[in-house]
């Protein structure tokens, strides 16, 4: 493939940190991800690229295979990049998180906290000029507090990068509606590159930083006891996963009404008496990880 009259870099080989952080996604227990999935999907593609793309998370064909896009919504996100003038092998592409959530659901706040050490190691080994954002959930790491419906195809500058926002290439699949708009999206995407070149990169000793950072995030992961016993946790009942496309997360669903334990003798309720409640179920507050000024 050639752009511009020259010919597009191919893959290059991934560096011993990138090797490194591949091997500590495929064995990490941090969450509870880890005890249903098949494998987990650190990422993949050129560690040089310019553009990087962050998704959701893994789905059935990624957790089978262990690389990311190769479902439908990956050949859609084929059919997009070559709209783009892109391919493969010149992008880096990965997830907020590197383990597919049961059924599809959505990823829980402390699932996406275990893993955003790996995808901020991630960006600052890639060191992209580029990050499109893919659905929600990676929206809102670098536009936070916004609506995919309102910003889609937009970008902002984030710590000297280009971000865009971009609806999930499911969303077109599942809303047909909504594939022409993406596509339109993404033939935005080369004159964005080109803006991207003209700013200044973030500097060898900003990388670095970024580096010190996100592996000292990982070490307070792994020694924090809030996520260091969220793998022992049960999950909650699955939701089906609400899709790029939508704006709100879903609701939480019913708690089941607990069944009273047997007493001996137990006495029939009185006329017109009221069921019991069930307990109000404790939350867990996590801490949300992320080193990038939003």
């Amino acid at each position: 493939m050639t752009r511009g009259g020259q010919h597009a870099p191919g893959p290059t080989p991934a560096p011993a940190g990138m090797r490194e952080l591949v091997a500590q996604v495929k064995t990490c227990q941090l969450c509870r991800l880890a005890k249903t999935r098949t494998n987990a999907v650190p990422g993949d593609g050129n560690t040089a690229a310019e553009v990087m793309f962050v998704g959701e998370g893994p789905g059935y064909h990624e957790d089978r295979q262990g690389l990311p896009f190769v479902g439908a919504a990956g050949s859609f996100l084929n059919e997009l990049l070559s709209i783009a003038g892109l391919s493969r092998p010149e992008v880096y592409i990965a997830n907020v998180v590197k383990c597919r959530p049961p059924n599809n659901r959505d990823p829980e706040p402390d699932e996406i906290a275990a893993c955003a050490p790996y995808l901020e190691r991630q960006i600052a080994l890639i060191n992209p000029r580029v990050i499109v954002t893919l659905g929600r959930y990676s929206m809102a790491k670098f536009f936070p507090g916004e609506r995919i419906s309102k910003i889609h195809g937009t970008a902002r500058v984030v710590d000297g990068r280009l971000c865009v926002a971009m609806y999930h290439p499911a969303a077109g699949l599942h809303q047909a509606s909504l594939a022409d708009i993406i596509r339109s999206d993404f033939r935005k995407l080369p004159l964005y590159i080109e803006q991207a070149r003209k700013m200044l990169r973030p500097t060898a000793e900003q990388v670095e930083e970024r580096l010190v950072e996100a592996e000292a995030a990982r070490e307070f992961v792994v020694h924090d006891p809030d996520t260091a016993e969220v793998i022992e946790h049960p999950t909650a009942p699955p939701t089906v996963m609400q899709r790029a496309a939508q704006d709100e997360p879903p609701a939480a669903e019913t708690a089941p009404e607990p069944q009273p334990e047997p007493q001996a003798a137990p006495e029939p309720p009185a006329a017109g008496a009221r069921k019991r409640k069930p307990a109000k179920q404790e939350q867990t507050d996590y801490k949300q990880l992320s080193f990038f000024d939003m």
